[in-house]
């Protein structure tokens, strides 16, 4: 095999439960984290030597800057193969967006050279690279909700939520990202989102297993909305507006900028989308799927 595709997905958090500061500097918390069927596409081809990106977003840097760039270069390294690879990357999932594309795309890379090169590296060693990439990179590795621990690299994979099945989602980028660093940063003016209440993560997942959305929906949390909410307050009115027409759940998805709605269905979620786009216009960007 010279060359193969692989399709890249994002991600949802629907609990993100920040626990405080830990000493190496990041932050100690629960999240779990439901993937979603909005991707971005990789195709790689096998060269002599070297490491080439390409990418159809002129605004993404494609040297070691990108987490594609350090997945393959990581890969190689670890595999020791003594050959190269070029790699397009067809970017459609929004970026600074909270759904976790960047991570997505960099595990996708782990997987895909792993299968180009017929499984050189056993699956914990694809952790232990994934882990060293990024906090999320290492949930990519399968397509499956997980809770996530430590600062998002401990990650438990569990069985598809049965509350979720069939549910609508709607997802809302408002043209801008928001940095994760800075939102980071400034939970520090927010002490009681700072500090959260652990086992949250585990009690959502409970409730998730079950078949009554007035026992869930308000178990959804997410600790970074305080201060992004705060500085954006447009992605607050998206909130007010989607629970106003009926969502069952409406958040920001990790540090934002994108909003995300649940509902019974895709047809009742195409209804908020259109509903959004009436009250809003339709400079942003949205998708709608079913889970």
């Amino acid at each position: 095999m010279r060359r193969q595709q692989r399709l890249s997905p994002c991600k949802i958090n629907l609990l993100l439960n920040i626990l405080g500061r830990r000493p190496d500097g990041f932050h100690e918390l629960e999240t779990v984290l439901q993937p979603v069927p909005i991707h971005d596409e990789l195709q790689f081809e096998r060269a002599e030597r070297g490491l080439e990106l390409t990418c159809n977003d002129p605004r993404l840097p494609v040297d070691g800057r990108n987490l594609v760039h350090r997945a393959a270069s990581a890969f190689l390294s670890e595999a020791r193969l003594g050959e190269g690879v070029r790699i397009h990357l067809e970017k459609r999932i929004p970026m600074e967006a909270g759904l976790g594309g960047g991570s997505g795309n960099a595990a996708s890379t782990l997987l895909g050279l792993n299968e180009l090169w017929g499984h050189p590296l056993e699956f914990h060693q694809l952790q232990r690279l994934a882990a060293s990439l990024g906090s999320d990179v290492v949930f990519f590795l399968e397509d499956r909700p997980a809770l996530a621990l430590g600062r998002g690299e401990s990650v438990e994979w569990q069985d598809p939520f049965a509350l979720l099945s069939g549910c609508g989602l709607l997802l809302v980028h408002p043209g801008f990202g928001v940095s994760t660093p800075w939102a980071y940063r400034e939970l520090a003016r927010f002490p009681k989102a700072l500090e959260g209440d652990p086992g949250r993560g585990r009690k959502l997942m409970a409730s998730l297993r079950g078949n009554e959305w007035s026992a869930v929906v308000g178990q959804f949390y997410n600790s970074l909305e305080a201060p992004v909410l705060e500085k954006y307050p447009l992605l607050g009115l998206y909130q007010e507006h989607l629970r106003a027409q009926g969502a069952l759940v409406a958040m920001m998805s990790g540090s934002g900028s994108t909003t995300f709605a649940l509902s019974a269905s895709q047809r009742e979620a195409e209804r908020l989308r259109e509903s959004l786009l009436v009250k809003f216009g339709a400079s942003c960007w949205t998708a709608v799927v079913s889970l």
